[in-house]
C-alpha cells in the first residue's frame, strides 16, 4: 500500500501543471485531480498512526477557517450559475487543501531523501511541460497542432497553441504547453527557476547535478521568453531581488552568468535573424496604453463595488466569472487578478484570512532559514542545502504572488503542491536522517 501511495503522490506532483489533460465528467476532472484523490484514499487507508507534525495541525486549523468563510459565502449566491460555480470551486478546494495537509504528513514520515525525490518529480513535471511547449511551438510553425495530435485522442477535447496575432503577415505564437494560457505557463515556470537557482549556486564543484541544473535553468529561461508574458517579468524580478540579498556575491559569478548567458545568446541569435519582426513584436509587449493593459488595470474597479454591496464574505467562492459576465456581458472570463477575485469572492474576511495564511507560510520559511543558519554554525554540511531551499521557496512564493496581480494561478493545484513542499522543509530537515 505504501508503494501505491508513493506512486500516486509522486505522479500527482509530476502532473500538477498538466491542465489540458482533463475530461468533462460531472464537471472538469483533470488527471492531477484523479491522482490526488487516489493519493488521499491510499494515504488514509495506509495510515496506522494518528500523530502528525504541528505544521499539519495548523493547516487543519486554516482548513476549518477557510471552509467557514466559503460556507458563509453560500448565502450571498444569487442564481443557479453562481451555485454551480461555487460547488465546483468548493469541491476542487477540498481536494487541493486536503492534499496539502496530507502531503506534509507523508513527506515528513518518509524523511529527507523522499523530500528530494518529491521536489525532483515536481520540478521534472514542470520541465516536461515546458518541453512540450517548445515542441508545440515548433509544430505550429510548420502548420501543425500538437494538441490535436497528442491530447485530443486522450481527452476528447480541442485545444491549441495561443495565437497572439500577426506581424508582417506572419502568425505570432505563444506556447501554452499543457496549461490553458501562456501566462499561466510562464508563471508556473517561475517556481523551478527560483527554487533551483539557489541550490545550483551552492552545489559543490564537480557535483553531478550541477551541470544538469545549469542546463535546466537556461532552458526554462528560454521558454519563459517564448511565453511573452509581462507578469512573468514582474514575478521573476520580485523573486530575483529577494535572492539577491543572500546571494549577492554570486551576481557576477560564472555559475550564474553561464545559464543566463546561454539563454540570452540563443534568444539573440533568433532575434537577429528577423530583427524587424521582433522589434515590432516586443514593441507591442512593452506598450502600456493598449486595450489589454487598460482592461487589466480596470478590473480593479470591481473591488469598490463589491466592498460596498458584500464587504464581509463577498459573492461566494469561484463566482468571479459569473460576476464578470454580469458586469461586462462577456463570457470569456476576461482579464484576471487573483487578488481581485479573492476580494470579490470572499470579501474582507476571506482576504484577511488568506493574508494571515501567507504570513504563516513565510514564517515557516523564516524558521527554515534559521535552521539553516544553525546548521551552518555547527559546521553541518546540510546547511548548504537547507538555506538555499528556504530562500528558493520564499522567492518562488513571493514571485508567484506578485505575478498574480494581473493573472490567476494561485488557486490552481500546483500552488498547493508548492506550498506543501515549502512547509515540509523545516519539518523534514529539523530531523536527522535515519
Amino acid at each position: 500500500m505504501r508503494r501505491l501511495t508513493s506512486f500516486c503522490f509522486l505522479a500527482s506532483l509530476f502532473c500538477v501543471t498538466f491542465e489540458k489533460i482533463h475530461w468533462n465528467f460531472a464537471g472538469t476532472v483533470s488527471l492531477a485531480d484523479v491522482l490526488a484523490i487516489l493519493f488521499l484514499v491510499s494515504f488514509v487507508a495506509s495510515t496506522k498512526r494518528a500523530t502528525v507534525p504541528r505544521t499539519t495541525v495548523v493547516l487543519l486549523g486554516f482548513f476549518g477557517a477557510f471552509l467557514l468563510v466559503y460556507l458563509a459565502g453560500y448565502f450571498n449566491l444569487t442564481d443557479s450559475d453562481s451555485l454551480q460555480q461555487w460547488a465546483k470551486g468548493l469541491a476542487k478546494w477540498l481536494i487541493h487543501f486536503a492534499f496539502l495537509a496530507a502531503a506534509v504528513v507523508w513527506i515528513s514520515r518518509r524523511g529527507q531523501w523522499y523530500f528530494w525525490r518529491a521536489l525532483g518529480w515536481f520540478s521534472a513535471g514542470i520541465v516536461a511541460n515546458a518541453t512540450y511547449g517548445i515542441l508545440q511551438l515548433l509544430d505550429a510553425r510548420r502548420g501543425g497542432n500538437l494538441d490535436s495530435t497528442l491530447l485530443s485522442p486522450i481527452t476528447g477535447g480541442a485545444s491549441q497553441i495561443n495565437i497572439y496575432g500577426r506581424v508582417e503577415g506572419a502568425v505570432v505564437y505563444r506556447p501554452n504547453a499543457l496549461t490553458g494560457d501562456p501566462n499561466h505557463l510562464g508563471i508556473m515556470l517561475i517556481v523551478p527557476l527560483l527554487v533551483l537557482a539557489p541550490l545550483y549556486l551552492r552545489l559543490e564543484r564537480g557535483h553531478p547535478w550541477r551541470k544538469w541544473l545549469m542546463l535546466t535553468i537556461a532552458f526554462l529561461l528560454f521558454v519563459e521568453a517564448a511565453t511573452l508574458s509581462r507578469s512573468v517579468v514582474l514575478g521573476l524580478l520580485v523573486g530575483a531581488l529577494l535572492l539577491a540579498i543572500p546571494y549577492r556575491r554570486y551576481l557576477v559569478s560564472w555559475q550564474l552568468l553561464v545559464p543566463i548567458g546561454t539563454a540570452v545568446g540563443v534568444l539573440l541569435v533568433i532575434v537577429l535573424t528577423r530583427r524587424h519582426f521582433f522589434e515590432v513584436l516586443l514593441g507591442t509587449r512593452v506598450a502600456t496604453g493598449g486595450k489589454s493593459e487598460s482592461a487589466h488595470f480596470s478590473i480593479y474597479g470591481f473591488v469598490p463595488q463589491i466592498l460596498h454591496t458584500h464587504p464581509v464574505f463577498g459573492l461566494g467562492l469561484n463566482t468571479f466569472s459569473v460576476y464578470y459576465e454580469f458586469v461586462t456581458g462577456k463570457s470569456n472570463w476576461g482579464p484576471h487578478s487573483y487578488f481581485v477575485a479573492l476580494i470579490v469572492e470572499t470579501g474582507l474576511v476571506g482576504t484577511a484570512l488568506f493574508g494571515l495564511f501567507m504570513v504563516w507560510v513565510f514564517g515557516r520559511l523564516h524558521r527554515a532559514r534559521a535552521l539553516g543558519r544553525a546548521l551552518a554554525a555547527s559546521g553541518d554540511p546540510l546547511a548548504a542545502r537547507v538555506r538555499p531551499l528556504a530562500w528558493g521557496f520564499t522567492a518562488a512564493i513571493a514571485g508567484t504572488l506578485a505575478a498574480n496581480a494581473f493573472y490567476l494561478t494561485i488557486q490552481f493545484y500546483y500552488f498547493y503542491a508548492l506550498t506543501a513542499l515549502a512547509l515540509s522543509v523545516p519539518v523534514v530537515f529539523a530531523r536527522r536522517p535515519r
